[in-house]
């Protein structure tokens, strides 16, 4: 198989603002990434193109052997999972959780006159357990804390198995103990034998799951680093990324990053 994810010197440029500019970038499968940079770097609009959701303006994005503009969106986007602020603005606040999350089996928020079949409900059973929020099935999703929200989400992005997982800032907004538990999720997910290939945007070195194998660091909408992260990671790339002296130090599989002195 090739890989799960090819961007060649793509660029995309929206109301004469350039966002990304020239970024080439290769995910293959088993690959866990996490994509670093500040606020204004491009990492959502990086995200939106591997999630098919929009074209570069130009350069080529393959995207699960299929080439963005030779194919039926429709078609190639239930093969991603992807979670959002943008998703979750988009779901009904007084839809059950249970539905929010079989519904991802037609790519579609909010029930409507689709069906499903017992089986459906039963992955979607199992998932919320897994997520920890099973308890939760039949509390409308509105009702949820910001932690119950992001587990749900997860859960949603994984319902039809998808063979390229992508989590957008999937902590922010959570506590302490919050994040500290998705984290610990989000590794278990990615140690999973049968897991997808994953993207994991963040702005904070802390909340890289110990297993993540892979760094993109951007800034200005261009590349400042990408690679495995032994290789990648460190205080002078990190430095770079964020215009500031930081020190980066791993502790028990875990980043932290503090400002020099």
């Amino acid at each position: 198989m090739g890989p799960v994810l090819e961007l060649t010197d793509i660029t995309v440029v929206r109301d004469g603002t350039k966002l990304l500019d020239g970024v080439s970038w290769r995910v293959e499968e088993g690959d866990r990434w996490v994509i670093l940079g500040p606020n204004g770097a491009g990492k959502t609009t990086l995200l939106q193109v591997a999630a098919a959701r929009i074209h570069p303006t130009s350069g080529v994005a393959t995207i699960l052997g299929e080439t963005l503009g030779r194919v039926d969106v429709f078609e190639l986007r239930p093969r991603i999972g992807m979670t959002s602020a943008a998703v979750a603005e988009r779901i009904p606040r007084g839809e059950r959780v249970l539905d929010v999350v079989v519904s991802a089996s037609y790519a579609v928020l909010g029930r409507w006159r689709e069906k499903y079949d017992d089986v459906d409900y039963e992955r979607a059973e199992r998932l919320l357990a897994w997520l920890g929020v099973a308890e939760h099935r039949d509390r409308t999703f509105g009702t949820l804390s910001e932690g119950e929200r992001k587990r749900v989400q997860i859960a949603r992005a994984l319902m039809s198995d998808p063979e390229l997982l992508l989590l957008d800032e999937p902590a922010a907004g959570l506590d302490l103990g919050a994040r500290e538990a998705l984290v610990h999720t989000l590794d278990e997910i990615a140690r999973a034998e049968d897991a997808p290939a994953t993207v994991l945007v963040t702005h904070h070195v802390e909340e890289i799951p110990p297993s993540f194998t892979h760094a993109l660091l951007l800034r200005g909408g261009s590349v400042v680093a990408a690679g495995p992260m032994a290789q990648t990671l460190n205080s002078r790339s990190l430095s770079e990324t964020f215009g500031m002296p930081l020190a980066l130090v791993r502790s028990a599989g875990r980043w932290t990053a503090r400002a020099k002195p």
